[in-house]
């Protein structure tokens, strides 16, 4: 299956060095090494769009990424929703000393540069100040980031009006980056989910950017339903020739900090605005702790088991936990129709959100171990949402394309090789709500640069991984 949503194909595929060197009838050529994938789908190296794995791979202990690899994962696109290091090169040379299991596409975060020039500073910068994050992101981009990402729900990037962001995105248009943004509101705290998209369809537009609402969703029982407006003002946009796209994690639970999610843009975590915003996220059984550093105890608790044992309300009990140092989320607030809606969009790649952190290091959410095969498994398998074919394009080439990823995302001659073999029958993901941290099945062989790194269902140890460069140089 070469990425394209073409049907299916049976063929011989042969690799050398890097690259996929012939398809066709190979009988008789010599090679050093066979895979038996019969009856097995081949396909190209799945792209994770928005991954927050940049910080664990320069964990020795989690270089090889084997959660994110077990899915047929070869490519993360890092440093989203505005974060990540300034300086792209340093983090580029961390990567490439240590070596890492699977290729990574940095970005500049909209966030990070904001606050290296500005600080958390409340306000519009100053043109001088305009100029030095200007001169940041065109760095960046020099240094080989695929765009510009932004967080415009958090803090400092909240704090930017539109204008901002389109002098710095216009700053990427001419190496043909990308714009990705965490949209300023996913639900109703303030402008609204369907003002929010419209922002960056602004920004695409003005800025002559490629422009992504990333992890789009409609947050909150308030907003179920409103997908169809969000798809509507997207297709709108593209027939009058704007690019604009989307990615989006299949499932119904979202995952922030605790403060982002009841005490958003860096107000007080008062009783009234936490009892409205806690509303807003479907009440306290539907907001799990994830990570919480000081008190690791309610890890993996629904805030009305918290409140239940402290003998607090649910407000009280989330209000001490922020200004306990905060925690991390797992919040139930997405609808299926919803989900499936934005996901049958042709526009729509596929993206985990996930992290890369240690086995044991809190009850992360299920996605940082089986988004992509959750795609196959439940959306295509079980319930028939999009086709395989569908499905596979919206892991491959549909990114690739987007984001510029040269010879990746598609399995072809001359292609740089990194291919995922998996059994369409089989694919699983294991992770779940109250188990997060157990690997994919399904996905026996997985191969990074021509290097096989997932070998008969194990991992070989092997660091092939690269920097891209957006420009494809080495």
């Amino acid at each position: 299956m070469d990425g394209s949503g073409n049907p299916w194909i049976r063929t011989d595929i042969g690799i050398t060095g890097d690259r996929i060197a012939a398809m066709g009838r190979l009988e008789g050529a010599a090679a050093g090494r066979i895979v038996d994938a019969h009856d097995l789908v081949v396909a190209p190296g799945f792209i994770d769009v928005h991954s927050h794995a940049g910080e664990g791979l320069g964990n020795p202990a989690l270089r090889e990424a084997q959660p994110i690899v077990a899915q047929g994962v070869t490519t993360v696109a890092i440093n989203p929703d505005g974060g990540g290091p300034v300086n792209l090169a340093e983090q580029r040379a961390m990567f490439e000393r240590g070596g890492i299991g699977l290729n990574v596409a940095p970005l500049i975060g909209h966030g990070s540069v904001r606050a290296a020039v500005m600080g958390q500073a409340n306000r519009a910068p100053t043109p001088a100040e305009l100029d030095r994050m200007t001169a940041l992101v065109t760095q960046a981009l020099r240094d080989g980031a695929f765009g510009l990402s932004s967080g415009l729900f958090y803090v400092p990037g909240s704090f930017a009006k539109t204008e901002e962001v389109i002098a710095l995105a216009r700053a990427v248009a001419p190496f043909g980056g990308v714009y990705t943004s965490h949209i300023r509101d996913e639900a109703d705290y303030g402008i609204g989910v369907e003002a929010a998209v419209k922002e960056v369809i602004r920004i695409a537009e003005e800025a002559g950017v490629r422009g992504i609402v990333t992890h789009m969703k409609a947050l909150g029982r308030d907003n179920w339903g409103k997908s169809a407006s969000l798809l509507k003002d997207i297709d709108d946009a593209r027939s009058r020739g704007v690019e604009v796209f989307a990615d989006q994690y299949p499932y119904e639970a979202s995952s922030t900090s605790l403060r982002a999610a009841l005490a958003p843009n860096g107000i007080q975590p008062t009783e009234p605005a936490v009892t409205d915003n806690l509303r807003r996220r479907g009440g306290p059984a539907s907001i799990m702790i994830a990570f919480c550093r000081r008190d690791p105890s309610i890890d993996g608790k629904t805030l009305a088991d918290i409140a239940a044992a402290r003998q607090v309300s649910p407000v009280q009990a989330a209000i001490d936990i922020i200004n306990g140092g905060d925690a991390s989320i797992v919040s139930f607030n997405m609808s299926e129709a919803d989900i499936e809606a934005i996901m049958r969009a042709p526009y729509t790649m596929a993206s985990s959100d996930g992290a890369l952190v240690p086995v044991g290091a809190g009850h992360p959410h299920p996605r940082d171990y089986g988004a992509f095969a959750r795609r196959l498994a439940v959306y295509v398998r079980e319930r028939k949402v999009v086709s395989l074919e569908f499905a596979i394009r919206s892991m491959t080439s549909l990114p690739a394309a987007v984001f510029g990823i040269r010879d990746r995302g598609v399995v072809r001659p001359g292609a740089f090789a990194d291919v995922a073999i998996f059994d369409p029958a089989t694919i699983a993901d294991e992770a779940t709500y109250t188990d997060p941290q157990r690997l994919a099945t399904g996905v026996p062989t997985v191969i990074v640069n021509g290097v096989i790194v997932r070998d008969g269902g194990k991992f070989t140890g092997a660091l092939p991984g690269r920097v891209l460069r957006r420009d494809g140089s080495r």
